[in-house]
């Protein structure tokens, strides 16, 4: 005769497979979360009172040289990049569908990468933290595939904005 000791518990494929699969689960958004951070260090977005008492935004430059921020188009959470070249705020269409955003008359706008046809709309408000302006020209752009809201002069004029080193001061202009 044979003693056999019992054979000892296993946890099953299942459970281990579980187990990997829980850990890249975790790996995947700790990874993703440190991206975003590296495309928009301007998650939370912290408003200051300047040496004069005016409300003023600090951003901080990302990784890839732009400078990336959150904030709301009518009280809707988006990210903006902040755009010199652009002349309006340029929003993606599938972004503007989700604001419900209306397209206006057809315009032909030159692009870097060429003209494209857009639509213009109106935003009744775009804020950056504290900094709220009100009644922004836009346009809704079909071919412009990205994430980020192109914050264009259309809301910068409305701005003074100095550059020091890695950081952009946004200001509302004096009254």
């Amino acid at each position: 005769m044979n003693p056999r000791s019992p054979a000892p518990p296993r946890l099953g494929k299942g459970m281990i497979i579980l187990a990997w699969v829980l850990a890249l689960g975790l790996l995947t958004w700790l990874f993703n979360g440190y991206l975003e951070r590296r495309h928009n260090p301007n998650q939370q977005v912290i408003s200051r009172s300047g040496a004069d008492g005016a409300t003023e935004i600090v951003l901080k430059r990302n990784d890839y040289g732009h400078y990336v921020t959150s904030g709301e188009i009518n009280g809707r959470p988006v990210r903006f990049m902040i755009d010199t070249g652009a002349s309006d705020v340029a929003i993606p269409a599938d972004i503007a569908d989700r604001l419900g955003l209306e397209r206006g008359r057809a315009v032909r706008y030159q692009t870097a990468n060429g003209f494209a046809t857009g639509y213009q709309t109106r935003l009744d408000e775009l804020a950056i933290g504290d900094l709220v302006v009100h009644d922004v020209r836009a346009s809704i752009n079909p071919t412009y595939r990205s994430d980020d809201i192109l914050l264009g002069m259309s809301v910068l004029n409305q701005l003074e904005f100095t550059q020091r080193g890695d950081r952009l001061i946004l200001r509302p202009l004096p009254r």
